[in-house]
């Protein structure tokens, strides 16, 4: 849609209508988009296909910022939209669990898909690179390798999930995204991983996808 600058916009932070959690929005020609991802300087070429990506091939509407140190791609949205369709995620802290369940059960598809179609070579890398964002971001109750592989085999309807708030939810819906666009080239598997969300009872499907929409990373997934 746009390549802007950031003297063309302005950026505030608004509170999140069910969280602690601001919201960085940016302001341009009297329409508002939100943060979907971030890349460095270095990650120029990234930052353009993502953009192109969602602009051309799937028709949303998004802007990508260009600043001195780091590129951005923000999504249109609408600010009345945070508020009549809150996050199911509990003002308290930890996510509701049939969004972590949610979460699990993507991480778990991309994971089958990429050993499936690239072989195990490839599926061990993808599982170095998910141990590594869990262990760097600090995801609580994620201590080890080993805990990494029973997050990927586990079924997450029938086994105690971990404690994780909306905010790591976010981030692994991003990385998902940013490591399967590296495995396969493109984001045709996103629509593989979430046919693994049938295994939820269809009222959480319907909540779990309808946080995803209003989500930053919704726009990658949908």
């Amino acid at each position: 849609m746009f390549i802007l600058k950031r003297q063309d916009v302005d950026i505030k932070n608004i509170q999140h209508p069910s969280t602690d959690q601001p919201i960085p929005i940016l302001h341009y020609q009297e329409q508002t988009f939100r943060l979907l991802s971030v890349f460095t300087a270095a990650q120029e070429e990234d930052a353009m296909a993502l953009w192109r990506d969602l602009t051309d091939n799937r028709g949303k509407a998004c802007v990508l910022l260009e600043e001195a140190e780091r590129y951005s791609v923000w999504g249109k949205i609408r600010l009345d939209s945070l508020s009549t369709g809150q996050s199911n995620a509990k003002t308290s802290g930890t996510a509701e669990q049939l969004l972590i369940q949610g979460c699990l059960l993507l991480l778990q598809a991309l994971f089958i898909d990429v050993e499936d179609l690239l072989g195990n070579k490839q599926a061990a890398l993808f599982e170095q690179d998910i141990t590594s964002v869990l262990t760097q971001w600090q995801f609580p109750q994620v201590t080890s390798a080993k805990t990494v592989k029973t997050l990927l085999t586990m079924d997450p309807l029938a086994t105690q999930v971990p404690a994780w708030k909306e905010q790591h939810l976010l981030k692994l819906l991003e990385e998902l995204h940013r490591l399967g666009k590296d495995c396969f080239g493109n984001a045709n598997f996103t629509e593989r991983s979430l046919e693994a969300l049938e295994d939820l009872p269809a009222n959480n499907r319907q909540k779990f996808m309808t946080w995803l929409q209003q989500s930053p990373p919704g726009q990658l997934w949908s």
